[in-house]
């Protein structure tokens, strides 16, 4: 079954929305829908001008599109940056954008772009062939520091300019997704001159893109600050309005504190803020204010397993934890109706999702007979041992999404029951990136989005990151085929069998899907949600 996803939402004053702000696997990603928030209150016509103040729960760490790994940094990244194509977040489409039009080669290893040619970056260089070249050529050369990149380039042969304004990217075999990847920030077109800057400099430099605003200043764990692009004249067509962005600035602060981002809306302190704690959401409804929100496709908020490590290498282990976390109980308890209990290895709003939920069905008495199976008996605290070892898993988290400690807490709860032990790691998103990046642990908590089933392959295939350690040529076949599967219906079987495959093993113990949950501000209007569920600000104004 594929599931298309659902537009934003916006609600007015009604306590039935919920919070969210997405914590982006250090792999993260992208997504699909569309839709369009405005004020609970009557908007006249739009205006120009006015400094919008959003409030994002934590720092960007990285201002480079190419190199972004977290939602944070992806929100100034696409504000500044224009990207080949967009994609329609109502219906998936791929549509024109820099490229009027394309080709693709019959076996999806050629694709053939044809760019507008009134592009230009904010120093006055053409968007042209050389610079896409130039652009995809940087992303590449990145490797493994372009977490996403790595995988939406893999394969890739080269880019020949073939006129001016014409580019034909070559891969060494079929990459049916890349065209997406073409409408992420990721793969987002940066000036020739700020791709000449080391790549370990240009997270924190003014880089110079083509999009609806300039990027004038990051200050880590502060602010990113843009100014309006005079002159913008090629902005997406999903968008409402052509021309340069109403708003005069736009700064994004960084506020960690769920309860101090809400009050700040409240104050008037800020215009609009990310992450709305679902203990705050209802309370903001009351104060007259505005929650739009969004189901985030991609793969859903989970335990992603550690398989090098000595207890987690161990199948019925993964198995275990697989029928002893209760979904529902965690959505119920702590979260709100914006989310739901996960049913599968990606979010039921992707496409190609395919219901897998018979194979996480709460089943603590599974649990136990699985556990028993494989030698594991209860200790004196409750928590098994097998041969002289403890099965007390540690657990990293990171610090970017209010309630995850709160749902990690209640699963250990949840846990404990069948013998299970839980050792919770809060830490900062570098040091969890980097935890992540040493093994230096059994699982890991987090999510990624990206509005295409190959995520699955960013997240678990052995040749990209592969950060769970795995070997698996059966579920390697099923991602690579997938990738470059052109036909539909058998991309989607291959997606099916690899999502499959990643629950059945236990790589992944998914536990709910993710949802981007945003408060506004009664003078915010015009401001939606894109295919990745992040801020468009270039339709937003204020009155």
């Amino acid at each position: 079954m594929s599931r298309r996803p659902t537009p934003a939402r916006r609600f007015a004053g009604s306590p039935t929305a919920a919070l969210a702000a997405a914590l982006v696997l250090p792999l993260t990603a992208t997504a699909c829908s569309g839709a369009s928030g405005s004020s609970g209150k009557a908007a006249s016509t739009p205006r120009s001008g006015g400094h919008l103040r959003f409030a994002m729960a934590a720092d960007p760490g990285c201002v480079d599109p190419h190199q972004a790994t977290t939602t944070d940094a992806l929100y100034g990244a696409r504000a500044f940056v224009d990207s080949l194509t967009d994609q329609n977040p109502t219906t998936g489409q791929i549509v024109p954008w820099i490229a009027r039009s394309w080709q693709v080669s019959p076996d999806a290893t050629q694709f053939t772009f044809s760019l507008r040619t009134d592009a230009t970056f904010a120093d006055g260089t053409p968007v042209d062939a050389k610079a896409v070249k130039a652009n995809l050529d940087a992303v590449a050369a990145l490797g493994a520091k372009s977490m996403l990149g790595a995988g939406y380039l893999q394969g890739y042969r080269g880019t020949e300019v073939v006129d001016r304004y014409t580019a034909k990217v070559t891969f060494k075999g079929p990459n049916e997704q890349f065209l997406q990847a073409t409408s992420t920030a990721t793969l987002g077109l940066l000036a020739p001159a700020s791709l000449k800057i080391p790549a370990d400099k240009r997270c924190t430099a003014e880089l110079i893109g083509s999009g609806p605003f300039t990027l004038d200043g990051y200050t880590p764990n502060t602010s990113v600050e843009l100014t309006r692009r005079k002159g913008y004249t090629w902005g997406s067509p999903l968008w409402k309005h052509s021309g340069a962005a109403y708003l005069d600035k736009l700064t994004l602060r960084v506020v960690p504190e769920a309860g101090v981002r809400s009050g700040s809306l409240n104050s008037g302190q800020v215009d609009a803020i990310a992450g709305v704690a679902p203990q705050d959401q209802e309370t903001l409804a009351g104060q007259g204010l505005s929650v739009l929100d969004r189901p985030n496709p991609g793969v859903p908020v989970a335990l992603s397993v550690n398989t090098a490590r000595p207890l987690t290498k161990d199948p019925a282990v993964r198995h275990a934890l697989q029928t002893a976390v209760d979904r529902d109980e965690v959505v119920q308890t702590v979260l709100s109706p914006s989310y739901l209990p996960a049913t599968s290895a990606l979010s039921s709003s992707t496409g190609a999702y395919a219901d897998n939920s018979a194979l996480l069905a709460h089943d603590p008495e599974k649990t136990r007979k699985t556990l028993d199976a494989a030698g594991w008996v209860p200790g004196p605290d409750g928590i098994r041992v097998k041969n002289g070892k403890k099965l007390n898993l540690k657990v990293i988290l990171g610090a970017n999404f209010g309630p995850n400690q709160t749902v990690l807490e209640l699963i250990q709860q949840q846990l404990r029951k069948t013998g299970i032990g839980l050792t919770l790691t809060l830490l900062s998103l570098p040091d969890y990136q980097q935890a992540r990046g040493a093994g230096d642990y059994d699982l890991a908590w987090g999510n990624g989005t990206r509005n295409d089933p190959d995520i699955l392959r960013t997240a678990f295939s052995g040749k990209l990151l592969n950060l769970g350690r795995i070997d698996d040529p059966r579920l390697e076949n099923s991602l690579d085929a997938q990738a470059a599967a052109i036909d539909p219906e058998k991309r989607a079987a291959l997606v099916a069998t690899a999502q499959r495959r990643v629950l059945e093993q236990g790589y992944q113990i998914p536990v709910f899907e993710m949802a981007s949950v945003y408060g506004i501000g009664e003078k915010v209007h015009g401001l939606t949600l894109d295919s990745t569920s992040y801020p468009q600000f270039h339709d937003a104004w204020l009155s």
